[in-house]
């Protein structure tokens, strides 16, 4: 069966290839080797359900819980080692912003694998921040991925196998047609993973910003995610291999795409160095702005019109959700053409009342 893949971002990658096994896929994006345009190479890449559940609904929630546990299985199929650790996430919070910590408590959704923990314990999770922190939250079931490692092994993995990978700047789709580059081809069926490339085929379609500083820190050495609450700035930093560390803060609602301001700079990279002084000694090396494509209620997107299946609207969850929402789709491609095909992402998990909540 031929197949069109549209966009090769995170979504996109992961569906070409695992398409790939049984079908003939051509994938069209503007930049699959830099990848620079896509939210998912930005991104931190934090795999956690129940630090998310303060503002997620119960269904992002439960693809997200789904998503930790088929994360592992995935990677194992590729061709590269990508780093993968379930060593939790920390939450914490300076003494005068104890508040927060309880409010955070408070509205979560879920408390899965939740210990309230002291001084000393910090201390044993994160011996080299354990002096400035008197009392936090251990999440200990969350997980995360080195995001660009990821990216880098699909792209070894698609470029060894059958894929056929067309460069455009715009790729437009009318039913099962596919329009690039002046020229027009027809699939049998054809997957939109464009994410803000898809605005004019959705209209409710936004642009919410995310904005990341990544910093090689060699004097720091941190063991887990760490998200520091705080009324006005909260941060969250991530730990990469050899000393890499993403910090970045929650969200920001606007569709802009310019670079990061100083402002933005300036509160990130002030808010780490509160949480460990090493990091400033640490040398920047880059600082990202980007666009999670998200719908008005924030809630991820299976669409089926005609032979085309949409997958949007992941916003700040991609990581979280992208493993779920792909099962789900290729569960619904193959109940639309009958097939029976296994996939890495099915799972025993698979809920068909989520299923029922995500196809919209």
């Amino acid at each position: 069966m031929k197949i069109a893949v549209v966009g090769a971002g995170l979504v996109g990658r992961l569906v070409a290839w695992q398409l790939s096994q049984t079908h003939e896929i051509t994938l069209y994006d503007k930049d699959f080797t830099t990848a620079k345009y896509s939210a998912g190479y930005i991104a931190a890449a934090m795999l956690a359900p129940v630090a998310e559940s303060v503002i997620a609904s119960r269904l992002v929630v439960g693809l997200g819980q789904l998503s930790v546990n088929l994360w592992p299985n995935i990677l194992a199929e590729l061709k590269q080692n990508v780093f993968y650790q379930k060593a939790g996430s920390l939450i914490l919070a300076h003494a005068q912003d104890k508040g927060d910590l309880a409010s955070f408590c408070q509205r979560l959704k879920i408390n899965d694998g939740l210990k309230t923990v002291t001084r000393c314990q910090i201390a044993e999770l994160e011996p080299q921040i354990g002096e400035r922190f008197h009392q936090g939250i251990w999440l200990e079931n969350e997980a995360q991925i080195d995001n660009r490692a990821l990216y880098r092994a699909l792209e070894q993995t698609i470029l060894t196998s059958q894929v056929k990978i067309i460069t455009t700047e715009c790729a437009t789709i009318s039913d099962n047609q596919v329009s690039a580059n002046g020229q027009k081809q027809d699939f049998d069926w054809v997957f939109d993973c464009r994410g803000l490339g898809a605005q004019l085929d959705i209209s409710r379609l936004r642009g919410v910003r995310g904005e990341v500083a990544r910093v090689y820190a060699p004097e720091v050495q941190l063991n887990r995610p760490i998200r520091l609450l705080h009324p006005r700035y909260p941060i969250y930093i991530v730990p990469k291999p050899n000393h890499e560390y993403v910090i970045g803060a929650t969200e920001i609602e606007s569709s802009s795409d310019k670079p990061m301001t100083v402002r933005s700079a300036l509160e990130l990279l002030s808010a780490a160095y509160s949480v460990h002084s090493g990091f400033a000694e640490a040398q920047i090396t880059s600082l990202d702005a980007g666009l999670r494509p998200s719908m008005p209620d924030n809630e991820p997107m299976i669409q089926h019109d005609g032979r085309v299946i949409r997958i949007n609207g992941l916003y700040r969850h991609g990581y979280l959700l992208a493993p779920a929402v792909i099962a789900h789709a290729l569960e619904l491609f193959n109940q639309l053409t009958e097939q029976s095909t296994d996939y890495f992402y099915q799972s025993e998990q698979l809920d068909s009342g989520h299923f029922d909540q995500v196809f919209g």
